[in-house]
C-alpha cells in the first residue's frame, strides 16, 4: 500500500488546528487495552471472513475451502438469521493468501481492520500460525478447518479453534499404520520445510519408532520444488520400503512421477495435505492402486455418511466440482460460528466468543463438534484412506 507524505501532512495540519496532533497540557491517559472489534448490528450485515490459498501451487484446495464457506453463508441467509430480534444479512469477505505467512499476515490485518465479526481460516499451519496473533489481538474468533500443527491452539489465545484433529494424533496413526500394516523395514522420510510438512513428519517419525520401526533417512525440500532426483536417489540407496511425504499434493504429484522414474516401488504416505481428489491427475502415471496411503484430518462413519454424502452433491451442484479435502470442514466452521452468534444473541465478537468456547456436541456434516479448553476439537476422527482406479477409498474412520 503507497503511503502519501503530502496528504498525511494535510491531514495533521489539519489536525493541529483541532487540537489532535499539538501537545497537550495535561498529561495523557494510561493506555486503555484493545477493545474486541464490534461487528454490524443485529438488522445489518454481519461479516466473516474467509482465508485460503486461491492463488498458487494449491489454489485448488484453498478454492475448495472458500466454496464451502461460501455454501454455508448461501445456505444460512436462505434460512434466515435472527439476532438481536431482527434478521441479519451474513457476508463473506473472502481473502487469498496463496500459502505465504506474509500474505496471510497482511490478509489478517484486512479482516481485523474491517471488524469482521469472525474468520474461517487459514487453510495451512504455517499461515494459520502467525495469522492468529492478529485475530487474539483484535479480539477476533477464528476457527481453522484444516491447519494441523499442535502450536497452532497451544499459544495461549482464547480466540484460536479448529475443527480438526492435530498431527500429533494424525502423524502418530499414519507412523504405526505404516510399521503395524504395511509393514515397512526402511522407511523415508521427506518434508517440505512449512510449519504442517515439518510437524506431521515429525510426529510420524516418532510412531514409527514408538511402534519399533526405523526410519533410515529424512530428507528435505520445499513448497514450491520440482526436482526430487537427489533426495529420491538417496533413500533409494537405502532400499526403502516407505517414503512418507510431509506436504501438499502440489509436490507430492511430481514427486511421485519421479520415484516411479527411478525404480523406486516403495508404498508412499502422506498427511491430510496429499490426501485430495486431485492427486491422481498430479500424479499421473507416477501412481499404481495401492500404492498411496494417507489421512484425512476429520470422517464420518456410520449414520454420519449421509450427511456428508449429501453435502458432497449439493455442493457438486453448486460449483459442478468434486469436494477436494477441506470443504465440509469450513462449512461446520461457519455454521459453528454463526450458532455461537444466535446463541449469544450478538455478532459482537466479544459476547458470542464465550459462547463459541463453549460448544458442546454440535452436529456437523463432518460429526460432533465440542472444542476443548485449548480450542482443538474433543475426539477428532481421522480417516486412512488409499486410492484405487484413480479414486479415494476409505480404508478406515479411527478416533
Amino acid at each position: 500500500m503507497q503511503f502519501n507524505v503530502k496528504s498525511a501532512l494535510s491531514v495533521c495540519a489539519v489536525a493541529v488546528l483541532l487540537s489532535a496532533c499539538g501537545k497537550k497540557e495535561e498529561p495523557a491517559p494510561a493506555p486503555a487495552a484493545a477493545p474486541a472489534p464490534v461487528a454490524a448490528p443485529a438488522g445489518d450485515v454481519v461479516k466473516i471472513g474467509h482465508v485460503g490459498p486461491t492463488s498458487g501451487a494449491i489454489a485448488h484446495l484453498g478454492k475448495d475451502n472458500e466454496n464451502g464457506a461460501r455454501l454455508a453463508i448461501e445456505e444460512l441467509n436462505a434460512k434466515g438469521v435472527t439476532i438481536g430480534g431482527k434478521k441479519v444479512k451474513l457476508e463473506l469477505m473472502a481473502e487469498d493468501d496463496a500459502a505465504d505467512p506474509k500474505q496471510g499476515t497482511a490478509a489478517a490485518q484486512k479482516l481485523a481492520d474491517a471488524k469482521v465479526a469472525g474468520v474461517v481460516g487459514h487453510l495451512n499451519s504455517g499461515t494459520s500460525i502467525p495469522a492468529s496473533k492478529i485475530y487474539s489481538d483484535a479480539g477476533i474468533p477464528q476457527i481453522s478447518p484444516s491447519a494441523t500443527n499442535p502450536k497452532f491452539t497451544r499459544q495461549g489465545f482464547k480466540t484460536t479453534f479448529r475443527v480438526v484433529a492435530d498431527d500429533v494424533h494424525l502423524g502418530g496413526t499414519l507412523g504405526k499404520y505404516a510399521v503395524q500394516t504395511l509393514k515397512g523395514k526402511a522407511i523415508g522420510v521427506v518434508d517440505d520445510r512449512t510449519a504442517y510438512g515439518q510437524g506431521v513428519a515429525e510426529e510420524f517419525k516418532k510412531a514409527v519408532e514408538a511402534a519399533g520401526g526405523k526410519v533410515v533417512g529424512h530428507e528435505f525440500t520445499t513448497d514450491k520444488a520440482t526436482d526430487f532426483n537427489a533426495i529420491l536417489t538417496t533413500l533409494k540407496g537405502k532400499k526403502v520400503d516407505v517414503v512418507f511425504f510431509g506436504g501438499m499434493d502440489a509436490v507430492a504429484g511430481p514427486m511421485l512421477k519421479q520415484m516411479k522414474q527411478l525404480g523406486i516401488k516403495a508404498k508412499f504416505m502422506g498427511g491430510d495435505g496429499i490426501c485430495s481428489s486431485e492427486l491422481p491427475k498430479l500424479a499421473a502415471e507416477g501412481m499404481a492402486d495401492d500404492m498411496v496411503y494417507c489421512a484425512e484430518a476429520g470422517g464420518v462413519e456410520g449414520e454420519g455418511k449421509a450427511g456428508m454424502e449429501d453435502f458432497g452433491k449439493r455442493f457438486k451442484a453448486k460449483y459442478n466440482a468434486d469436494v477436494q479435502v477441506y470443504a465440509p470442514y469450513v462449512y461446520d466452521a461457519v455454521n459453528v460460528m454463526v450458532a455461537a452468534m444466535v446463541k449469544a444473541d450478538s455478532a459482537d465478537p466479544a459476547k458470542y466468543l464465550p459462547v463459541l468456547a463453549k460448544t458442546e456436541g454440535y452436529k456437523g456434516v463432518t460429526g460432533t463438534i465440542t472444542f476443548d479448553e485449548k480450542g482443538d476439537i474433543k475426539n477428532g476422527a481421522l480417516t486412512l484412506m488409499t486410492y484405487k482406479g484413480g479414486k479415494r477409498t476409505t480404508l478406515a474412520v479411527i478416533r
